[in-house]
């Protein structure tokens, strides 16, 4: 092929792949909310099942409004106005079922605003009855179920006993689960005051753990053979990791921005090792509590390493040393990642495998990711202009990292 129709091939290459880049992120990073999380209590006692909804402010205001000065939080007389829209939600989306049958609130306990830093969850505290011995306990959650924007994940805290677990429904797996012994329910508190004081000490007390995502089908069953009908809770945090990274669509992009510019497989190797062990460290460490950063330094950051990262592909022809920047931006990446489990009360016991679960669902996605690309992206680097390719899609990398950045600075 002749040198010039070669270039215009990858021009136009590149021009397509800047495109597609620009049309399928432009709109989210326009969007307002293309991420949600809730957590969810659920305390078993023998006076009640009392469960405690939580979810982020500006979820809130986008189901029911309220935010009459338009500053993106609500103000006590704000938060007043929708609290009955907030409920009207929760009734709508969040069903408990217990021995089988759909269960209507007893009564509302409370709603409260709770900020932390630069982050605001509204809380609904609601009672239900009581399960009895041998009868089945669900919940299901169809909040967002219809949005295509959104990637909605609902992280559980079970309590009965002395016991807890946990478990994330998110994706098409909304349903969680448990089978309540008749030994467990001897064992169940009085009442919510008692759960706490319970919980509040050893998390290792008698009473099993069984909480995790099933399906309907797999409750039922529970229910009929009388034991857990349940799968190992872990898989339900490896599948929050997955849709997690898929869901980070500034972590996607930044990892395509590492990827396009000309590297030996030795680097490429290096680069994405650096990148994993750095995430994992802070990864672990904000879970753990050991450090602490607030959101509003982590997402800047985030969408400042896809710039620099773009910059630099556009400015060296031959990158070096990419792994020790990979590792220093991936620390911030890690810092990311975690946001979502911060909020969730994760028994001790389980932590370690659930963190573990969690981040390998993100290296899964990842690797699967990076297998992907580099055969096509080594296809282009045989041709003399393949820079045109690394020069479009890092100037689209740039765009939508620039556009997120003045977002998360200016606009919060």
């Amino acid at each position: 092929m002749p040198a010039h129709r070669s270039g215009k091939l990858f021009a136009g290459i590149g021009g397509l792949i800047a495109i597609a880049l620009a049309a399928l992120l432009f709109p989210l990073s326009a969007s307002a909310h293309a991420y949600s999380a809730s957590y969810t209590t659920i305390a078993l006692t023998k006076s009640g099942t009392v469960v405690t909804y939580a979810i982020d402010e500006l979820s809130v205001i986008e189901w029911a409004g309220g935010d009459a000065n338009g500053n993106n939080m609500l103000d006590p007389e704000e938060f007043d106005a929708v609290k009955t829209p907030f409920a009207e939600v929760y009734n709508k989306n969040v069903a408990l079922t217990i021995g089988g049958k759909p269960q209507t609130p007893v009564k509302i306990e409370n709603y409260y605003l709770d900020r932390k830093g630069d982050a605001t969850k509204v809380f609904l505290q609601v009672r239900y009855p009581a399960p009895s011995g041998g009868e089945s306990v669900s919940l299901t959650d169809k909040l967002y179920e219809k949005d295509a924007k959104t990637n909605y994940v609902n992280l559980l805290t079970i309590q009965f006993g002395s016991g807890r677990s946990t478990a994330a429904l998110s994706g098409g797996d909304r349903t969680w689960a448990m089978q309540v012994t008749d030994d467990e329910f001897a064992a169940l508190p009085a009442d919510v005051d008692q759960a706490a004081a319970a919980n509040g000490g050893s998390q290792t007390g008698g009473a099993s753990q069984a909480a995790s995502v099933t399906s309907d089908a797999s409750d039922n069953a529970a229910a009929e053979n009388g034991g857990h009908g349940a799968t190992s809770g872990w898989y339900s945090f490896f599948k929050l990791g997955m849709h997690h990274i898929l869901g980070g669509y500034d972590h996607l992009l930044f990892l395509f921005s590492l990827l396009i510019a000309r590297q030996s497989f030795r680097q490429y190797f290096t680069m994405i090792t650096a990148f994993t062990v750095a995430h994992s460290i802070t990864l672990t460490l904000t879970v753990l509590g050991w450090i602490s950063v607030p959101g509003s330094i982590v997402e800047p950051m985030i969408a400042l390493s896809i710039c620099y990262v773009a910059i630099d592909n556009m400015a060296r022809p031959h990158v070096s040393y990419r792994w020790l920047l990979t590792f220093l931006f991936g620390l911030i990446h890690g810092m990311g990642f975690a946001d979502i489990l911060v909020g969730m009360d994760i028994p001790r016991k389980e932590l370690g495998v659930d963190l573990v679960s969690f981040n390998l669902g993100i290296e899964t996605v990842q690797l699967a990711i990076v297998c992907a690309a580099l055969p096509i992206i080594f296809a282009l680097h045989r041709y003399r202009h393949a820079r045109k390719f690394v020069l479009a899609g890092s100037s689209t990398a740039l765009l939508l990292g620039g556009i997120w950045l003045v977002e998360r600075v200016f606009i919060g």
